[in-house]
């Protein structure tokens, strides 16, 4: 499985951004997907999963009302929406894709097997 993130760049605080997610193969039946980000110094942070078959979402209380986590099963693609960003929302992020994820594992980094190479996400003015 591999997975490719894109879409980061610079935004001023309050803006946006769309996350791009691209799997190797179809995925989203079977695997729960997932979004975390890493800030300089930091370790890796939970921000939000697509759990697998009816694509039920949940998200960090960091990100919650803010970042929106889609899919489009017809170009194979996960998104993640980041509106009202903040300077502390600085990070790379990555998806991430689980074949043994549950609920209560999700939102643990160590629980996925599987990442992409990371996009860079700097909210600054």
């Amino acid at each position: 499985v591999q997975l490719q993130a894109s879409g980061g760049g610079l935004v001023q605080p309050g803006g946006s951004l769309r996350l791009s997610c691209v799997p190797s193969g179809r995925l989203f039946t079977s695997y729960v997907l997932a979004w975390f980000r890493q800030a300089p110094g930091k370790e890796r942070e939970f921000v939000g999963v697509l759990r697998r078959g009816g694509g039920a979402t949940d998200y960090a209380d960091s990100v919650k009302g803010r970042f929106t986590i889609s899919r489009d099963t017809a170009k194979n693609t996960m998104y993640l929406q980041l509106n009202s960003l903040k300077p502390e929302d600085t990070a790379v992020y990555y998806c991430a894709a689980s074949r043994r994820a549950i609920v209560s594992t999700s939102t643990y980094a160590d629980t996925y097997d599987y990442w992409g190479q990371g996009t860079q996400v700097t909210v600054s003015s």
